[in-house]
């Protein structure tokens, strides 16, 4: 490549990230760290404001660990096998309804 080729090349990228950024897609992709959708919360909610949906979300996953954790421990200890299927039912409920939201958070 020569250095002309090598210019033009750098130019045609740099108008292609302008008009990109002129279009606002650029804006949404500044914050990779938001846990939210970018735009999801208003402008009276603040930078960092948390929906209730990635509250909830977090708090399933907790659930999941935390039970699938005492499941594995209660198998460990030789417990009965009432409180298995409980720890057993929890942690397929927990991670059923986080399969039902993401599917629902496609459409």
């Amino acid at each position: 490549m020569t250095y002309q080729d090598h210019r033009e090349h750098r130019e045609h990228e740099h108008r292609d990230h302008q008009e990109h950024r002129d279009h606002g897609a650029y804006r949404e992709h500044q914050d990779l760290y938001r846990l939210g959708a970018p735009g999801a919360a208003s402008a009276s909610d603040g930078p960092g404001a948390v929906s209730r949906g990635d509250v909830l979300r977090t708090l399933l996953w907790a659930v999941v660990v935390l039970s699938a954790v005492a499941n594995m421990a209660l198998s460990f200890t030789g417990a009965a096998t009432p409180l298995h299927l409980a720890t057993g039912v929890v942690t397929v409920l927990a991670a059923g309804t986080l399969v039902v939201r993401a599917l629902r958070g496609r459409r």
